[in-house]
């Protein structure tokens, strides 16, 4: 019987067969500018590859790179236009390079995407490491190549990152400057000069705005854009973690080294660490302008009925400030002399009459705190143990992708987003997760000081001292009900809210009865808690 007739039952190719089409195209590339603008290898690399498509009468429909890209990593941009043309199209069966470290020093990543592109049929061929890739010898000569180039760039970065260390070391910053300096003796191998520019001046100052006033970052982005530096105000909050500004050189190539830099320092280590603190202390600074000085609860204040802030303004005829519910269609203009006086009358609420208090409060405030945040303790601790893991994790992702060179940008990228996101939750919670026990009877001395003469403080202080006592006390502001001409307490600092309960009794406290206090102190929020700075 003829067997032509059960053709029909045979079985069809599976993927495709490599070699199938007699098309490619070329890819050359080469390390760095300095090759490219300095050699011809770029031509050597086109003509012996066309040279090599003529002998084995390949037809080149496209020819990519041309440039320079560094092998070390495949996301390269004419790499990965070149994949996606071959990619999209089912008739290029070989794409030609020059050796196979023109195709990838990655090692392990380039013989995985030579190994996917032969399943589609595309061979990756070299003009002058000619090997018969259909076969399983010719496959592992492939790979082989594809680990030796590897295994040089190993060598060739460990060479580099040791000379790098000891350069770090003596105190010689390497890579890029930092903003705000210049490097006056630039090329390679030559040691550096790293010399303050006039953006660094103007850096300066952002420094000692931070330090000095603890202005919000947006507030000194405005500042400088007046000045003639346009800086985005996250910008500035990677600078001033820099200590390489107070001149000292930290560098993941030295891990826990701290190393006394060869440069001009911009600012004084004291000033780095006060900002330091600032940025850790967990209080937001806030943005005012200088021309508040007369209307300090702007912002501040809200209604009580829409809770829209209050703004200011001046009738200059009369020289009077009022404050206004910004509000559109609203009237509530309140006199700014007024507005005050009634604020005072609710901060002597939380004022403690005689300093000989003082020492039995902290006692007893400080122990009804503790008792009352055991729960956000033991969360405190849970965040915090936390929060080390993913950083560990962070670091380590870092490490195999900068130094180790074990993952590819792709995998870097798709893990490190996540894993950020989770550190500035935890982070965020962290902040907000109150009570921070370490500082804590400190604290409530420091606030009981203060409660003493609240109201003398804030009408003789400036107006960062106001707004520092403002939040202090009442963390999300104060509320006005217009139509009563009173002042309401939106959220009260924790141990002023203590203060204020035991207060009330002036009696129990001459009696040297604490015990209702304690009892009391329990009736009072404990939300948001966070330890007084001042």
């Amino acid at each position: 019987m003829n067997l032509e007739v059960f053709g029909q039952f045979a079985k069809k190719e599976k993927g495709r067969v490599i070699g199938k089409n007699q098309t490619a195209v070329i890819y050359t590339r080469v390390s760095s500018k300095e090759q490219f603008d300095n050699n011809a290898s770029l031509t050597t690399q086109l003509k012996y590859c066309q040279e090599y498509a003529l002998r084995k009468e390949l037809e080149v429909l496209e020819y990519f790179g041309g440039t320079y890209e560094s092998a070390k990593s495949d996301e390269r941009r004419e790499f990965q236009r070149m994949l996606n043309y071959v990619k999209r199209r089912k008739n290029i069966g070989y794409i030609i390079v020059y050796s196979y470290d023109r195709f990838s020093r990655t090692g392990a990543n380039g013989a995985y995407i030579s190994e996917q592109l032969k399943k589609q049929g595309v061979a990756v061929i070299s003009a002058t490491q000619e090997i018969d890739v259909t076969t399983s010898a010719g496959n592992f000569q492939e790979n082989l190549y594809h680990m030796f180039s590897h295994f040089d760039n190993q060598v060739r970065r460990d060479k580099s990152i040791t000379g790098m260390r000891e350069k770090l070391r003596r105190g010689h910053w390497t890579g890029a400057y930092p903003f705000g300096y210049t490097n006056t003796n630039p090329g390679k191998g030559k040691t550096p000069n790293f010399v303050i520019t006039g953006e660094g001046k103007l850096l300066k100052q952002a420094f000692l705005w931070k330090a000095n006033q603890n202005m919000s970052h947006v507030e000194i982005a405005k500042r400088l854009k007046e000045k003639g530096l346009d800086i985005h105000a996250k910008k500035l909050t990677d600078l001033f973690r820099n200590p390489f500004y107070c001149g000292l050189i930290v560098n993941s190539l030295i891990p826990g080294e701290v190393v006394p830099g060869k440069h001009e320092a911009l600012i004084s280590k004291e000033v780095f660490l006060k900002i330091h603190n600032l940025l850790h202390t967990g209080d937001t600074p806030k943005k005012y302008s200088y021309d508040d000085e007369n209307l300090p609860l702007k912002q501040f204040v809200r209604s009580s009925v829409c809770g829209t802030p209050y703004t200011g303004f001046i009738v200059r005829k009369k020289g009077l400030y009022y404050y206004k519910n910004r509000r559109k269609g609203s009237r509530e203009n309140r006199s700014a002399k007024k507005l005050h006086q009634e604020f005072l009358n609710v901060l002597g609420e939380y004022t403690i009459a005689d300093k000989k208090y003082i020492e039995p409060l902290t006692e007893i405030i400080h122990d009804t705190l503790l008792d009352k945040n055991q729960e956000a303790l033991e969360d405190q601790k849970r965040l915090s143990k936390e929060l080390d893991q993913v950083k560990e994790r962070i670091g380590t992702l870092e490490r195999r992708f900068v130094l180790l060179n074990e993952i590819t940008k792709s995998q870097y990228d798709l893990f490190m987003p996540e894993l950020k996101a989770e550190k500035r939750e935890l982070e965020m919670k962290l902040e907000n997760s109150g009570i921070n026990s370490s500082n804590l009877k400190k604290s409530v001395k420091l606030a009981l000081g203060y409660a003493c003469n609240l109201p003398k403080l804030w009408e003789s202080g400036d107006l960062e001292t106001k707004r520092a006592l403002q939040y202090m006390v009442f963390p999300d502001g104060i509320g006005y009900d217009f139509k009563n001409k009173a002042v309401q307490t939106i959220r009260v600092n924790e141990i002023f809210g203590a203060i204020s309960s035991f207060s009330r009794d002036s009696r129990e406290i001459k009696n040297g009865n604490f015990h209702s206090f304690s009892e009391k102190s329990r009736l009072v929020t404990s939300t948001g808690f966070k330890p007084v700075t001042f």
